[in-house]
Order: C-alpha cells, then sequence, then structure tokens
C-alpha cells in the first residue's frame, strides 16, 4: 500500500484538468500515441461536445518514479462547474489528495474556491498547480498570490506546468509520489470497500466502481451491499487503464470495477458499504452526504405509450448520476410522467440531453420550479414542489421562499454590471473583495429568480469573465404570488408559475405575447391570459382564421350576403364555447425560454 497513490484534480471549469490528465496518461504509457485523443476521459458525447467533464472518471496509471520505485497512481478527474459539485464530493471521499489547478491567467475562480473547500472537508493533502503558463497573458507571481490570498494555502512549492505541451507534468508525477500520503487500512476485519458510482451495461448488468478500504475483491466471492442486504457472486473485476482490464482481485487502497450479473438496479446505492457475505466487516463506512436537489420541473413523455420506457430511462441514469431524483406525477394537460429534481439549471439541460441521445425518449419539460415553504391559516406547514398544488390564496398565511449565498468573482471592469444584475434579481450585498485586478462578490439571492436566466445574463454582461459558485443557506418569507396561464379559459398547469409580485405582471405579459405567436390560429379567436387568482394581468388574443363564405355570392342582394355572415358569427360563437385548443409541444418548450430581459 505504501506504493499506491489515490488522488483528484480539482479546478474551476477550463483550467485544464482533462488536459493535465491526458498528459499523465501519455508519460505513464496508459495509451499508445495512435490511441490518445484530447481530453481522452471524457467519453460522453456531449461532454467532448460542450468541452466539459460531467461525470467523475478514474484510471489506473504505473509511474515509475526518479528513485527507481514503481509506484500505482489512481488517479479521478473531476468536473468543474457548480451543477456537478455531487460528483466532486463522491471522487474526493475515495482519495487521500488532490492536485488543485489555477490557471495562470484566469486565476482563483468560483468554483477553485468550491472544490478545495470540498477537499479540505476531506482531509485531502493539496499539491497546488499553476497551468497554462505559456500563454502571454500568464501572471505567475500574482495568481501565487491569489491563492495564498483567497485560499490560505502554502505557494512556495507551487508547479508550473503547461498541460498543453506537456512542460512541468513530471514534476506534478513526483510531487504525487513524494508529497501525497498513501492510503491507510482502517483495520475493519475483512472486506471493506466503497461504492463511488455505477452504470448499467445492456450485456454485464449493474457496473459497480469501487475503492477497497480493507481486505480484497476476487471473482467468485460473495458479496453483500449493507444498506440493502443483497447478495452476489462476482464475476469479474478489474481496472480501467484507461482501458478496461480484468485482473485476478482488487486489493486493500485500490480503485476498480467490480461486476456480479446484477439486475436490480435499486440494490446499489452510492456511498454503501460492500462487504463479504460470510464475514461481514462490522464497521460500516460513512458514505456521502445525500445531495439536495435545488432545480425542480415535470418531465412527462411526448408519447404517453412511452411512459415504461421513460420511468427504465429514469431508473438507468439515477444509478449513473445520484444526484438526480424523481418520483410520480400526474398533469390534466401532459398525463403521466415525473417530478425531477437537479442541482441546477445545466444539470437538467445536461438529463434532457442524455434521455434523448442515450434512450431515445422524446420528452417535455415543465418551468423549472424551487421549493417553497407554505405556512397554511390552521398552522401547519407543507413543502410546495409544482405550483399546481398551490393552496387556495385564503388558506395561505405566509410562503417562504429559498435563499442562496453566491460567490462571483469579476474583472473590476464589469462590477457595475454584476452590481445591477444582482439588484435586479432582489439579491443583497454581502460583501466585496478585491484581489489584483479582481473583485470577490459575496451575494445573497432568493433561488427562484437564479434558475432562470441569472448564469446566462451574468455571462452577456461581462463577456463570458465572470465566475459564479453558490450555497444554499436559508428560507425568508416573501411577496410569492402564482401566476396561472389560461388559454380559451382553460388554465394550462404545465405552464404555472411561482413569481415574486413585483415580476408577475411583466413575466405574465411576456408568456402571453410569446404564447401568441406559438399557438396556431383556429377557426374562432383565441383569448391567452395571465392570472392571479381571479385578477386576470396580462392578455394576448389569436385571431381567428376566416372562411370565406360568400366566395359563391356573385351579386345579388346585400340581405343574403349578410345572413350568410351572421350565420357564420353564430357557428364561431358556439365553436369558442365547445372548441378545444390544442397547444403544440414546440409552445411549451418554447414559452419556456423566456428571460426577464
Amino acid at each position: 500500500m505504501n506504493h499506491i497513490r489515490n488522488f483528484s484534480i480539482i479546478a474551476h471549469i477550463d483550467h485544464g484538468k482533462s488536459t493535465l490528465a491526458d498528459r499523465m496518461i501519455e508519460i505513464c504509457g496508459g495509451l499508445d500515441k495512435r490511441e490518445m485523443k484530447t481530453q481522452v476521459l471524457d467519453s460522453m458525447d456531449i461532454e467532448r461536445e460542450r468541452g466539459i467533464t460531467i461525470k467523475a472518471q478514474t484510471v489506473r496509471l504505473t509511474y515509475i518514479a526518479l528513485n527507481g520505485k514503481t509506484y500505482i497512481l489512481n488517479l479521478i478527474d473531476t468536473p468543474g462547474h457548480v451543477d456537478f459539485a455531487y460528483e466532486v464530493s463522491r471522487s474526493l471521499t475515495a482519495c487521500e489528495g488532490s492536485i488543485l489547478v489555477v490557471d495562470a491567467a484566469q486565476g482563483v475562480e468560483a468554483q477553485t474556491l468550491a472544490n478545495v473547500y470540498q477537499a479540505f472537508d476531506c482531509n485531502h493533502e493539496i499539491i497546488p498547480v499553476l497551468n497554462k503558463v505559456d500563454l502571454p497573458a500568464a501572471d505567475v507571481e500574482a495568481v501565487k498570490l491569489q491563492i495564498s490570498e483567497v485560499i490560505g494555502l502554502d505557494t512556495s512549492d507551487t508547479i508550473a506546468i503547461s498541460a498543453k505541451n506537456g512542460s512541468g507534468v513530471r514534476d506534478v508525477l513526483e510531487a504525487i509520489v513524494h508529497s501525497l500520503p498513501a492510503p491507510n487500512p482502517i483495520n475493519a476485519g475483512g472486506l471493506c470497500a466503497m461504492l463511488v458510482d455505477s452504470w448499467y451495461d445492456q450485456y454485464l448488468g449493474v457496473v459497480i466502481l469501487a475503492r477497497v478500504f480493507d481486505g480484497e475483491i476476487c471473482a467468485g466471492m460473495r458479496i453483500k451491499m449493507a444498506a440493502t442486504g443483497a447478495s452476489y457472486t462476482v464475476d469479474n473485476v478489474g481496472y480501467f487503464l484507461p482501458k478496461k482490464t480484468v485482473t485476478d482481485k482488487l486489493k486493500a487502497g485500490e480503485v476498480g470495477f467490480i461486476t456480479a450479473s446484477i439486475k436490480d438496479i435499486s440494490d446499489c446505492n452510492v456511498g454503501d458499504t460492500i462487504t463479504e457475505e460470510r464475514a461481514p466487516c462490522p464497521k460500516i463506512l460513512q458514505g456521502f452526504k445525500p445531495s439536495i436537489p435545488v432545480v425542480f420541473c415535470g418531465i412527462f413523455p411526448l408519447d404517453s405509450s412511452e411512459f415504461e420506457k421513460l420511468k427504465e430511462s429514469f431508473q438507468k441514469l439515477h444509478l449513473n448520476d445520484s444526484s438526480f431524483s424523481y418520483e410520480l406525477e400526474t398533469s390534466a394537460a401532459l398525463g403521466f410522467g415525473f417530478r425531477c429534481g437537479f442541482l441546477g439549471l445545466l444539470h437538467l439541460e445536461i438529463i434532457q440531453e442524455r434521455l434523448d441521445r442515450e434512450f431515445n425518449v422524446d420528452i417535455i419539460t415543465t418551468a423549472p420550479s424551487v421549493i417553497y415553504n407554505i405556512f397554511l391559516t390552521n398552522g401547519q406547514m407543507i413543502k410546495l414542489h409544482n405550483p399546481v398544488e398551490m393552496p387556495d390564496v385564503v388558506k395561505i398565511s405566509k410562503i417562504e421562499e429559498p435563499w442562496i449565498r453566491a460567490t462571483i468573482m469579476v474583472p473590476e471592469t464589469y462590477i457595475g454590471n454584476v452590481l445591477a444584475l444582482c439588484e435586479d434579481k432582489r439579491g443583497e450585498q454581502v460583501d466585496i473583495r478585491f484581489t489584483g485586478n479582481r473583485a470577490v462578490l459575496q451575494y445573497l439571492l432568493p433561488l427562484n429568480e437564479v434558475v432562470f436566466d441569472f448564469y446566462d445574463r451574468l455571462k452577456s454582461s461581462t463577456k463570458g469573465y465572470a465566475s459564479f459558485d453558490y450555497q444554499p443557506t436559508e428560507y425568508r418569507e416573501g411577496d410569492l404570488v402564482r401566476v396561472t396561464i389560461l388559454v380559451n379559459a382553460e388554465p394550462v398547469d404545465a405552464l404555472s408559475m411561482v413569481v415574486h409580485r413585483s415580476k408577475a405582471e411583466k413575466r405574465g405579459r411576456a408568456l402571453c405575447s410569446k404564447l401568441k405567436d406559438l399557438i396556431p390560429k383556429q377557426l374562432f379567436k383565441i383569448a391567452i391570459q395571465a392570472a392571479i387568482g381571479g385578477k386576470i394581468i396580462a392578455r394576448e388574443t389569436v385571431s381567428a382564421l376566416r372562411k370565406d363564405v360568400l366566395a359563391k355570392c356573385y351579386g345579388g342582394d346585400i340581405t343574403r350576403k349578410r345572413k350568410l355572415l351572421d350565420k357564420q358569427k353564430e357557428g364561431k360563437k358556439r365553436m369558442r364555447q365547445f372548441g378545444d385548443v390544442e397547444i403544440p409541444q414546440k409552445a411549451f418548450i418554447e414559452a419556456l425560454k423566456i428571460s426577464d430581459d
């Protein structure tokens, strides 16, 4: 175990984690030169297209150090975006140390702070690394000063590298071998391993990624899941080199995969302890803190016959992404579907895209919302996930909404834009600090203002230079109302939303205006209205298609024409009374893209 090192690479988005992992794989000979490609550990198509890491990936490398000794390095490459922070926390629990990568041109960013604090919580030894030192804008000394001032790390042993061309990467490998601690056995008295991640393979069943803390796992062994009590016979064990390689056994301190023909997805809980069936270890590992979803929306199949397929897809997605949660829901407009919880809007977007690509399911999503605490006049408190379920106003004594503490790092030039945006979103300034030519802003913001378009507007108002991270803090009382959209006097529950009273009219008008262009014309006028309770706050009208009933009249008395027009008018009145307006799915999707602008 003295020759094993388990470590993660942590950094802000686009600071070079995956590129550094590529160079380490090259130096350690994990792949031949012809097999190498950029961001080799970003295996999903979405990751490669967007240029971001979504899933933490592991690879086992064999490194011969300058002292001639051979070391086993288990590297976990982690995501940088705030929406995938749960992936980072799980990866860090399986390691003893971290490499903190900071861009020598951009400096310390919001997510750099968030990730390094998670590493501190796991008692990690941290090696600071400055990447992209070959860029003309790189300022090594200024960024070192930022790291020591903002994070509080000793920067005397900071390693300057360029992951793109490979310079300095061997120094990082030497630092891993000499500065990071070897794994310690926990003396649990037998096999004790943690289930770090899992995914579904249509041929092998559930594949488990495990970190062995004590004992060993080999093929043919009967293993037991501590949380569910399910037992299985191990078929194969192995490592990712980064190619999948089967081996005899996984020993204490190692990270690898296990296959055991597991068909029941619910038996594999992330953070669970894996032990031997005949001699279970008395000490159960602590596991991970459960992730807390902050954004909710309804997901429904486009075709109601695909409901079972969608349910199966969700089970497999949850297995691979435990921060995604779902429960059954029904809607008058959309039928059977699921109420889903996400860690942010990017997380929601990625899940939507994975459902389309990996499972080929056509879906429709309702407007994103957050959890509200509703206090009723009878003293009861209920949690509101879906705006449709909001009780009658007369039964409500007060409504509380969740607030977050946001950390925004931005160049001095754009401070005015960021302050104006935060004020517009009902924000409260907590702190403002300056390090070099950058400002670190601390703001308290209502979460329901952030989930709509805050991130997009922040990026556009700062030309992409601002970075943003947040933590949920508290619930506060707010003047909140439910805005209901009525089409032809019928409420459309999929478009209901809870907003602050001051923004209700603006949001209602924008939604009605958008729907007017999206709903196809009928043979009668269609009224699109936004309402708060019984009060209409906005209205648009889709004009009627007019059939030319006078086409066959070639002259003649005006009374004959008048009779035909009156008959048409009566027919339209009856149609408006009984006519059913079908809202196309495209209208739902487009209507949900509305921003406050």
